[in-house]
């Protein structure tokens, strides 16, 4: 079967198209990021929405060699639209700049920066009042699975942002489970750890709103790299992925996508 044709017949099965980010975190230069231009095939629909997520200073540099199939974001936001925030981006001006994506609430600057629920499901709103896509992180430490407490966890980051913008509010964006023992660590849930709070989550959704739960893509972040990626997706309710360290290179984030 031709690889158009196939993907059409995934499209039709699946509600939900794919949904790959690449997290740069605080990694690359200039040079970097133009040895992936020259390396990521873009000229093909991959079958998913592929968005990078670069340092906020490389924005312009990605957005400038993207194609339609490619699309660029910002890691972070200020919650504010606007004002006398030093340090801070506004939404608007990653909209102006040609990004689409945010990232809202990564558990590194949940744990870093002391970031609150409140505050993130404020940036959530944000992003969604400028046009941008959030995708809001949402994950548990070790210590709370190991006591039982994960999806009460990750049920109150998420309740927190549907609170301030209606669970319609998340159908503008994307949500990522990203388990906080699973990041940088090496670490992966397995499939099946994953599979059960993703479908715990979309669970959580269908008690406000049963059409925007099947709607909404809730991807997984943690050590997702190409070996393991295949199995993650597919899961029923695992819409695609964050990935972090194996998003540098463009030869392991292309085999990511292509895992789907």
């Amino acid at each position: 079967m031709a690889r158009r044709d196939r993907q059409v017949e995934i499209e039709e099965v699946r509600m939900r198209r794919f949904l790959i980010a690449a997290n740069w975190k605080m990694y690359g230069s200039l040079a970097m990021a133009h040895e992936f231009a020259e390396s990521f095939d873009q000229s093909v629909d991959l079958g998913a929405d592929v968005v990078l997520f670069p340092p906020a200073v490389y924005l312009s540099a990605v957005q400038g060699w993207t194609s339609e199939f490619v699309q660029v974001g910002i890691q972070d936001i200020g919650a504010a639209l606007q004002g006398a925030h030093t340090g801070e981006i506004a939404a608007s001006m990653v909209k102006d700049l040609g990004g689409s994506w945010v990232i809202v609430g990564h558990s590194e600057r949940r744990t870093d920066q002391g970031e609150s629920n409140e505050l993130v499901a404020r940036k959530f709103a944000s992003a969604v009042a400028a046009g941008l896509r959030p995708i809001v992180c949402v994950g548990e430490s070790l210590e709370q699975r190991n006591a039982g407490d994960a999806f009460a966890v990750v049920s109150n980051q998420l309740k927190a942002v549907i609170d301030l913008c209606g669970v319609t509010g998340l159908q503008q964006g994307a949500i990522a489970y990203e388990p906080l023992w699973a990041i940088g660590t090496g670490l992966t849930a397995t499939p099946d750890q994953a599979g059960q709070m993703h479908a715990a989550i979309r669970n959580l959704l269908v008690g406000f709103d049963q059409d925007v739960a099947q709607l909404v893509r809730i991807i997984y972040g943690g050590s997702v790299n190409p070996e393991n990626a295949g199995l993650l997706f597919a899961q029923e309710d695992i819409d695609g992925a964050l990935v972090g360290g194996a998003s540098l290179k463009a030869s392991s984030f292309a085999a990511v996508v292509a895992a789907i």
